[in-house]
């Protein structure tokens, strides 16, 4: 059985450097870890493009702006009622706590508990702007991890919480500063993977871990 780790330098070996995540600006991407709950990541360039022609990627615009435009604008991502709600929520916390730039200076685990209490952050939501917008050691943990994890049998249940997915990761590669770039670049190659061989229906022939997969022994 390979280890988190050995998973991580196979994925990296074979993919390379994947450099998440694709934004100009750390708030643009909260925006894009907003908008991407339940939907693909074209919908969400669709809408990000809407909202960089209105001249929106900002807390301050975004508080401002008509909630009627606002949806316009992100309607390529499906939900955008709920999600323009999301965007208003979040970018008020934003000015209300001085920015993303303070929020910096707060620990892990307190910003994660603030994140967790607006309305429309959910705990991969909150993990990836922690992540890839604030530069915090912590790992994402998506439906493609657990995935993975389970044919390559580190897990024996689909059922298990978020929390102890993303333990068994930050336990091998530690929550810390220096594996920061290890933690985007993982959760990257991760996704990669599972959108082109380990999919729901999985092409282990062609897979890079097909000699260690529970999966291909057990199909």
């Amino acid at each position: 059985m390979v280890n988190i780790f050995e998973i991580y330098q196979t994925l990296f070996n074979f993919y390379g450097e994947q450099s998440w995540w694709p934004a100009q600006t750390p708030f643009e991407v909260c925006v894009g870890a907003i908008l991407t709950q339940n939907t693909n990541w074209k919908n969400v360039e669709r809408a990000i493009e809407n909202l960089k022609l209105l001249n929106l990627l900002s807390p301050e615009k975004m508080v401002s702006v008509n909630i009627k435009t606002l949806q316009a604008a992100i309607k390529p991502v499906g939900f955008y009622r709920k999600k323009a709600l999301y965007l208003k929520n979040f970018s008020e916390f934003l000015l209300r706590k001085g920015g993303l730039s303070r929020l910096q200076s707060l620990e892990t685990q307190e910003l994660r508990n603030e994140l967790l209490e607006i309305k429309g952050i959910g705990k991969e939501t909150s993990d990836s702007i922690l992540l890839y917008a604030l530069n915090k050691p912590i790992f994402v943990v998506d439906n493609y991890t657990k995935r993975l994890l389970l044919r390559l049998g580190l897990i024996k249940n689909s059922k298990i919480s978020y929390e102890n997915l993303q333990d068994i990761v930050e336990k091998e590669i530690k929550p810390i500063k220096e594996n920061i770039k290890i933690y985007k670049e993982f959760h990257a190659l991760i996704v990669i993977h599972c959108k082109l061989k380990c999919k729901k229906k999985p092409l282990c022939e062609e897979c890079t871990f097909s000699q260690v997969c529970y999966n291909k022994q057990n199909s």
